[in-house]
């Protein structure tokens, strides 16, 4: 009766504290959606790009660019972490639908709970949920997770959990998170997709240190083989705990995952003609046009396709860092776009297959250009003024154009007329800046078709007196300059989901500027981009998010960071015809790692 009378008051202490935590419309569920509710309701088979009964077992081998020096990919040490450590062998709490915007279904997590206004999460753990080792996964994990990532994990971690205000462990299988000093309707979905660390079997205090020791992770593949910076083997695990959870079932299909790296896109590319990986999702229009044309797709053993991709087109384009003295004025950095002839690039590089990027959010609800700016997005935009040129806030700017040739002297002159109102000026064959120092650019560029792009844009900017360098530089010296922001322009490319949220501060926030290794190439520092991506997260309903979302467009596209370049509608995939992917890709596009081996391969849409 003892017992019985301590348990039955700890219960009830239990009992009143979830009660207490319960808010406006707080419900518990198996899934949550950033907006609206879960296209899955409880109680699903399985996720719609699954593969069918019977299909599994086998190798997939994917061919991957660059090199790794670490198996840890969460700190910010390290040059670049293996692929596959995060998505295959350690779990989160939740798992992302690929065919939903933002949608999280229960995994280690069998659900969640959060209020209207979201200003907490508690999340209530499977209670078979267990790591690698066989030790079950507690609360306790996850608050140990949380704090260590906080404490030393990339920026985008340290950004988001420190918005959580405090941890409370309710049982050894309930955690809630305080989030009511966030302003921040994403950040239940953050935490949703944290990776859960076990607490028992990491060292915390050299966490943050690059090596090639396994982590113990609770997911369905475990690092099987290593061969450092060159290629990673995963074995599936026989006693995952997870495999037949409904979010689970018909995409964990490959008894061996691996990635080989190949140091350049040459022999990566005549690797896949030799058979050597089974899965390419081609970027170069004169190789997809060219270079395909081999006996092995002639023959049908390599199905080469272009299904059509349905996500938003995100930005690519040169970067100008704003950190550098030469680039601080915005008028200079228009001007030179004006220098960029992109109809002659694509007609002569690319054989006319690339669309014109002209916003951060392309093909898409969220994109601006086009469009005049609606009442939500005035609002949002009134306190600043200043922030969205007219022509950008009424949805008639478009990139600059030139006339084709590679030569147009019309652009040359208005580039120069435009530098010129900034303070600098031509004297003789150099242009030279209001300190009367020459203005010189380099453009860092760690790809041979980056290199052929920047040699083309050097090229313009010399016949206004701009003394130019391009410079290729390998892998680690690439990854060390652009981490440390030491450059003047690079190329680089910011791809987008259907729901962008928390990484835009990484990417375009403040305080991210100077933060090292964050994705503001850029060094933006803008108050009003600032309270934009603030009001993208605050966004309680679709409409509000979209405005919100065109909002910010508006404000990068009027900072103007970057030269726009350009960007694909369909995607290019080849593949050896013994795997078999859904006739119909999701929303996210190809993910080969959740395919699966068929020799008789369906029908699929091109």
């Amino acid at each position: 009766m003892l017992i019985l009378g301590r348990f039955s008051y700890r219960a009830g202490l239990v009992a009143l504290a979830l009660a207490i935590s319960a808010g406006a419309g707080a419900r518990e569920s198996n899934g949550i959606a950033m907006h609206g509710e879960p296209r899955l309701q409880a109680g699903f088979d399985r996720l719609s790009y699954a593969a069918p009964d019977g299909a599994g077992g086998g190798r997939l081998t994917l061919g991957v660019p660059g090199t790794f020096d670490s198996l840890n990919p969460f700190p910010v040490k390290g040059l670049t972490a293996a692929l596959g450590v995060a998505t295959l062998s350690i779990d989160s709490l939740m798992k992302r639908s690929l065919d939903e915007p933002f949608t999280l279904y229960g995994l280690i997590a069998r659900s969640i709970e959060t209020p209207d206004d979201r200003s907490y999460v508690t999340f209530r753990l499977d209670p078979r949920a267990k790591f690698s080792d066989g030790v079950p996964i507690t609360a306790d994990d996850v608050k140990f997770s949380l704090e260590l990532l906080r404490k030393s994990g990339r920026p985008n971690y340290r950004n988001s959990y420190a918005k959580v205000s405090r941890i409370e462990i309710i049982d050894p299988h309930t955690i809630r998170f305080d989030l009511s000093q966030a302003d921040d309707r994403e950040l239940p979905l953050i935490l949703g997709l944290m990776p859960v660390l076990p607490k028992h079997a990491t060292d915390a205090a050299h966490f943050d240190a690059a090596g090639f020791k396994p982590l113990v992770g609770s997911g369905p593949y475990m690092v099987d083989t290593v061969k450092p910076g060159e290629s990673i083997t995963y074995r599936r695990d026989p006693a995952y705990w997870g495999a037949e959870l409904p979010v689970n079932r018909g995409t964990i299909n490959f008894n061996e995952i691996r990635y080989d790296y190949y140091r350049d896109a040459n022999s990566l590319f005549e690797a896949f003609k030799a058979g050597l990986y089974d899965v390419r999702v081609e970027h170069d229009p004169a190789r997809w046009t060219q270079a395909y044309d081999i006996p092995a797709v002639n023959d049908g053993r390599i199905v080469k396709e272009h299904p059509r991709s349905l996500l938003p087109k995100g930005m690519s384009g040169f970067v100008f860092n704003t950190r550098r003295a030469k680039f601080t004025d915005i008028r200079v950095r228009e001007a030179l776009s004006y220098l960029f002839d992109f109809d002659w690039v694509n007609r002569n590089l690319y054989y006319g297959l690339y669309e014109r990027t002209s916003s951060y959010f392309a093909e898409s609800p969220m994109a601006s250009t086009g469009r005049p700016a609606g009442p939500l997005e005035r609002k949002l935009l009134a306190p600043f003024p200043n922030a969205v040129r007219a022509d950008i806030m009424d949805g008639s700017w478009r990139p600059a154009s030139a006339d084709g040739t590679g030569r147009d002297r019309e652009a040359f002159q208005r580039a120069l007329t435009q530098l010129e109102a900034a303070g600098l000026r031509l004297d003789g064959s150099a242009l030279k800046q209001p300190s009367g120092e020459p203005l010189t650019i380099e453009i860092m560029v760690v790809t041979r078709e980056q290199e052929r792009l920047a040699l083309n844009l050097a090229d313009s900017l010399r016949w206004i007196g701009i003394a130019t360098r391009v410079r290729l530089v390998d892998t680690v010296q690439y990854e060390r300059r652009r981490q440390r922001f030491d450059y003047d322009m690079i190329i680089a490319s910011w791809p987008v989901s259907p729901s962008p949220g928390n990484e835009q501060y990484f990417r375009w926030g403040s305080q991210s500027a100077d933060r090292e290794a964050s994705f503001n190439f850029a060094g933006a520092r803008s108050p009003a981009v600032d309270a934009m991506i603030a009001a993208l997260l605050a966004a309680d309903s679709a409409e509000a998010f979209d405005a919100a979302a065109r909002a910010l467009d508006r404000t990068l596209l009027s900072g103007f960071y970057v030269i726009p370049l350009f960007h694909l509608s369909d995607f290019w995939i080849a593949r050896t015809n013994r795997i078999g992917r859904p006739a119909q890709l999701p929303l996210y596009g190809p993910y080969p790692e959740q395919w699966w081996q068929a020799r008789d391969t369906a029908p699929v849409s091109r």
